[in-house]
């Protein structure tokens, strides 16, 4: 299981950790068939997905539900891990802990615009 929680958090641990000018302090994976559940129709709007990198510029990330995981990207910011075990569309515990996840993270201010400075 180690192995296969680096492979899921791994290209947002890297992108956390090489920022680019002008790219936004989040970072997302998620599937298109979850991300069709989610739109809103804002571009900027952020959505999480399984695995969602809020950097600390945005805020401190508040506790959240088992079985959700956080966990630190040095001092840059925080992963945010869903599942550990592959994420589905399908599955309704899934999309409940996202939508549950997304409330706790909004109440925190975390959800706003990723194009707010």
């Amino acid at each position: 299981m180690g192995e296969r929680r680096e492979t899921i958090t791994q290209p947002a641990r890297t992108r956390a950790l090489r920022p680019h000018p002008g790219c936004s302090s989040t970072a997302v994976a998620m599937s298109s068939a979850h991300l069709q559940l989610v739109d809103t129709g804002d571009p900027a709007a952020l959505r999480i997905g399984w695995v969602t990198y809020i950097a600390r510029q945005r805020g401190k990330v508040p506790p959240l539900p088992a079985p959700v995981r956080i966990e630190p990207v040095d001092d840059e910011g925080a992963l945010i891990v869903l599942t550990s075990e592959r994420f589905t569309a399908s599955n309704p515990d899934h999309v409940a802990s996202a939508e549950r996840v997304t409330e706790l993270l909004d109440r925190a201010g975390l959800v706003r615009s990723v194009a707010a400075p």
